[in-house]
């Protein structure tokens, strides 16, 4: 059987691998084969990175409500635990949002969330 020299299909896929691996340092942006490398290492990055995102997210806000709530005479457990007695449903990125643009209104939530757990 003859050999299939591969022709414009191949140019097109070592051009698409070679476009996502434009601005690497050297060879990697350059030569095929680390530039493949290259590439998929980074797309195997992005995709476990797009999921720690939310991750520090999360973290980032929970560390931005506990200080806040801290300044206002409470720890962070007993706050989101007052707010759940008092029916108040706001997530921590709103939460954290507030400690940080609108500290008098996140004042009222931490008074709204003593009231619910009986303290002064």
């Amino acid at each position: 059987m003859a050999r299939v020299p591969g022709g414009p299909r191949k140019a097109r896929r070592r051009s698409k691998v070679l476009d996502r691996a434009k601005g690497y340092y050297g060879s990697r942006g350059r030569l095929f084969r680390t530039a493949r490398e290259t590439v998929e290492r980074g797309l195997k990055y992005a995709y476990r990175d797009r999921r720690r995102r939310k991750r520090d997210l999360r973290r980032l806000w929970i560390v931005r409500i506990n200080a806040a709530a801290r300044a206002n005479g409470l720890q962070y457990g007993r706050f989101v635990h007052g707010l759940k007695l008092a029916n108040v449903a706001l997530d921590r990125k709103v939460l954290a949002d507030m400690a940080v643009k609108q500290p008098q209104a996140f004042s009222a939530v931490c008074q709204t969330a003593r009231a619910a757990l009986g303290e002064s």
